[in-house]
């Protein structure tokens, strides 16, 4: 974590000192939760968002923190409390990011992407973990807030960092690359999460490609090959000239690409088309997952990680919870937890995934409303209940007013009785306890506000 003066504070901020005495004072950390156990000697951070963090600041002081930000027009700063004057506190901890970034000489990995982020994050850090020292963005701190806090989070001897880089609207992602300054961008995909805000997937693209404007000059630009946006929209987007592109997707057009895939229980074994490259296993499921996982061999071979190593790191990556998290219930039955978010393209991977997976007597899926869709969300979803194939699915249960468009497409094709719609969460949980049994395989996908996780937790 960063460790500098409030002099040093001051500096890479753009403040002030309010009392030059407090010059010396060294903070280690930085916190923007007066509520944190940690706060002892940490740079609080009085953010003005959903609350001022500025009626917090004297509390933070008596819980230990070294020193704070204070905005100028916050009126007068507690008295005793040690504080470095900045015009926004917002901006100046972007900036302290940024600059702490440059002193350090870490060299970062960003990521954004509609699908994908977190689990090639996960296959990045653990490919990059086997060589160097390395840190990636913990949770879903990937916003405004989330970047700039890894960043500071990072010890000065980092050698690698992986930022994770999310957003809902255009200039977020340019915002967030400004600061993280990556040598190398990866872009899962560009898929439809954000219609709502966004209203195409063309600008979509153009928010997903905002992670050039602040890509390194000579910086590596790996990017889903399969995807023709991304190669259509480049010319229009600020890039490095100097950057080097390199493409990752299943067709055989693409720098890289699977050359085969088999699915077992607990993973995915793969070959790829590097030559001589060793046969690669995967601990999560999923064909789509195999292509993040090209991504992430792409750009651990750039930053010179052998390639014995990246197949040691793919093979021991610990993935982040609810992607496709494979759980026991205590019916016996597999349940496998992809519930943390959910888009039409994410939904199909989810479902073919599915469908292709081994050793189950029945195959139940649990599908809940994908948001943030725009004005073609009814479709979106009815197309999704199209998909479903009979003789791969068992039974199949949807919750939410959305997914009751998924329940009338796949009514007519799975049959009388194997299809189920639900209005209230509570009768969705009645109705798979009563039917989840041993031998069972049980999906459950579905947007982060469906909450679909508690019908996971009801099962356990």
């Amino acid at each position: 974590m960063i460790k500098r003066t409030l002099e040093a504070i001051a500096a890479m901020t753009g403040g002030e000192l309010a009392k030059r005495e407090d010059a010396a004072i060294e903070i280690h950390g930085v916190s923007f939760d007066n509520r944190e156990e940690g706060l002892p000697g940490k740079l609080f951070l009085p953010l003005i968002a959903a609350r001022n963090g500025h009626q917090y600041v004297a509390e933070a002081a008596a819980k230990g923190a070294a020193g704070s930000l204070w905005q100028k027009d916050q009126g007068e700063p507690p008295a005793g409390v040690p504080v470095v004057l900045v015009d926004d506190t917002m901006a100046a901890f972007q900036r302290l990011a940024r600059e702490y970034r440059r002193q350090i000489g870490v060299r970062v990995v960003g990521i954004t992407g509609s699908n994908g982020k977190t689990t090639t994050k996960d296959f990045v850090f653990s490919i990059l973990s086997t060589t160097y020292k390395t840190y990636k963005t913990q949770g879903n701190l990937n916003n405004h807030q989330g970047v700039p806090y890894t960043l500071l989070s990072l010890d000065e001897d980092t050698q690698m960092a992986v930022v994770e880089m999310g957003m809902s609207g255009r200039g977020e992602i340019e915002l967030l690359t400004s600061i993280a300054e990556p040598d190398a961008a990866i872009i899962t995909n560009i898929g439809e999460a954000h219609l709502l805000q966004l209203g195409s997937r063309e600008e979509i693209g153009r928010a997903k490609l905002e992670i050039l404007s602040g890509l390194r000059s000579g910086g590596f630009f790996v990017y889903h090959g399969d995807e023709p946006l991304v190669e259509r929209l480049l010319p229009e987007m600020p890039h490095p000239e100097e950057m080097l592109r390199y493409r990752f997707g299943r067709s055989n057009a693409n720098d890289l690409y699977p050359t085969g895939m088999l699915t077992e229980e607990d993973g995915m074994h793969f070959t790829v088309s590097l030559p001589d490259f060793p046969p690669c296993f995967i601990p999560v499921l999923g064909e789509h997952n195999v292509v993040n996982a090209l991504a992430a061999i792409a750009v651990g071979k750039y930053m010179g990680v052998t390639d014995e190593d990246v197949v040691v790191g793919l093979r021991f990556a610990e993935m982040t919870g609810m992607r496709i998290e494979r759980i026991s219930a205590s019916s016996g039955a597999l349940l496998l937890n992809d519930a943390y978010n959910a888009s039409p393209l994410s939904t199909k991977a989810s479902l073919e995934l599915f469908r292709t997976l081994p050793g189950a007597s029945r195959k139940l899926a649990v599908l809940a409303d994908m948001l943030e869709l725009g004005p073609e969300e009814e479709e979106y979803h009815r197309e999704i209940g199209r998909l479903l194939d009979p003789g791969s699915f068992t039974l199949l249960f949807t919750y939410g007013p959305l997914a009751k468009f998924i329940a009338e497409e796949a009514a007519p094709r799975l049959g009388a009785g194997r299809v189920a719609w639900f209005a209230d969460k509570a009768d969705l949980i009645a109705a798979l306890r009563a039917e989840v049994r041993d031998g069972d395989a049980v999906l459950f996908k579905g947007s982060r506000g469906m909450a679909l996780e508690d019908a996971v937790q009801a099962l356990l």
